[in-house]
C-alpha cells in the first residue's frame, strides 16, 4: 500500500528474486508473470530513492530454527489476542483501543479500512480492488498462481469473495500476510455477515481450486499469526491454507528485513511450488 518504486523495475526485480528461488531447478524461459501495480493510483510519483532493493541473497542455506517451545508460546499468544480482542461472533472488542493501534502502527490498514467518509476514498479503494479483478478476469482462461504480499492477500481475499468469484485460481500464495490478526480478521467476518449473517468464521474462497499456501518468516512481525488453517475452514473443494514457515533472508546493507517480498519470492519452498505448479500445466484440473 505505501509507494513502491516504478512499476518495470519493481516488476524486473519480483522477477529477478522468483528467478533466483528457481535456479537449479530447471529452465524457466516461458514464466508468464504480471505484477499488479496500485501505487500510482495512491501517489503521483513512484519512488525515486529505494531504501531497499532487489539484491541477491549471499547466504542461500541458512536453516530457519524455530523450536516447538518457541511455536506453542506464540500459539497461546495469537490464542489469547483472539479472546481478548474478538467476541465469538468475530466482532471486534475494544474499537477505541484497536482503532488507535491500527491509526498510528499499521497505516496501510488504516488506509485500507478507514470508513473513506470521502467518495474519492472510496474510489481509490475500489480502484484497487479493480486492478486486480480486471488482470485476473482477463486471464480467467488459464491456469492461475497468485501470490500476494502482505497488504495484498487482504486485498486478494476481497476481490476473490466479491469481485471475480467467478475465475478460478488454481493456487493461492499469501505471504507475509497479516490475514491472521483480530483486527483483519473481524472485517473479513464484518464483511461477510453483510451477505451471511450466521457466518463467525470465514471460509476460503470458493474458486480456490487446488492449493492455499500461507508463507511466513517466524521473525515477519506483520505475519506474527502465521497459522491460518485455524482461521479459514475448507471451501467446497475442502481447499483452506497450509502453513509453511519459510527463512526470508533478504538483507541490505546489513539490515535484515523479514517481511521484503524479494526473501519470500526467493525462498525454496516458494520454488517448489512454482515447480509444482508449472509441472501441473498438462494436468487436467
Amino acid at each position: 500500500m505505501g509507494n513502491k518504486p516504478d512499476i518495470k523495475q519493481l516488476q524486473f526485480w519480483w522477477q529477478c528474486a522468483i528467478r533466483e528461488g528457481l535456479e537449479g531447478k530447471g529452465r524457466f524461459y516461458f514464466l508468464k508473470f504480471r505484477l499488479v501495480y496500485w501505487a500510482s493510483i495512491l501517489n503521483d510519483f513512484p519512488l525515486t530513492i529505494i531504501k531497499e532493493p532487489y539484491m541477491r541473497a549471499e547466504n542461500k542455506n541458512i536453516p530457519h530454527q524455530n523450536s516447538e517451545m518457541r511455536k506453542r508460546i506464540r500459539d497461546q499468544i495469537n490464542e489469547q489476542l483472539d479472546k481478548i480482542f474478538l467476541e465469538k461472533d468475530g466482532s471486534l472488542n475494544f474499537n477505541r483501543i484497536t482503532d488507535f493501534i491500527i491509526h498510528h502502527f499499521l497505516k496501510d490498514l488504516d488506509a485500507y479500512y478507514a470508513d473513506l467518509p470521502d467518495e474519492k476514498d472510496r474510489i481509490k479503494r475500489d480502484m484497487i480492488c479493480q486492478e486486480l479483478a480486471l488482470t485476473l478476469h482477463k486471464n480467467r482462461r488459464k491456469k492461475i498462481l497468485l501470490v500476494a504480499h502482505s497488504m495484498g492477500s487482504i486485498i486478494a481475499w476481497d476481490v476473490l469473495t466479491s469481485y471475480v468469484p467467478h475465475v478460478k485460481i488454481h493456487t493461492l500464495v499469501t505471504i507475509g500476510s497479516p490475514l491472521g490478526i483480530p483486527v483483519v480478521k473481524s472485517r473479513i467476518i464484518s464483511e461477510l455477515k453483510k451477505s451471511f449473517p450466521d457466518y463467525s468464521v470465514p471460509v476460503t474462497p470458493e474458486n480456490i481450486q487446488h492449493n492455499w499456501f500461507n508463507l511466513a518468516d517466524f521473525k515477519d512481525r506483520v505475519a506474527f499469526n502465521y497459522d491460518l488453517k485455524d482461521e479459514f475452514l475448507p471451501n467446497k473443494k475442502q481447499v483452506s491454507p497450509k502453513d509453511i514457515l519459510v527463512h526470508n533472508n533478504y538483507e541490505y546493507e546489513n539490515n535484515e528485513n523479514h517481511h521484503k517480498s524479494y526473501g519470500y519470492l526467493r525462498c525454496p519452498e516458494m520454488a517448489n511450488i512454482i515447480t509444482e505448479f508449472y509441472s501441473s500445466r498438462n494436468r487436467k484440473c
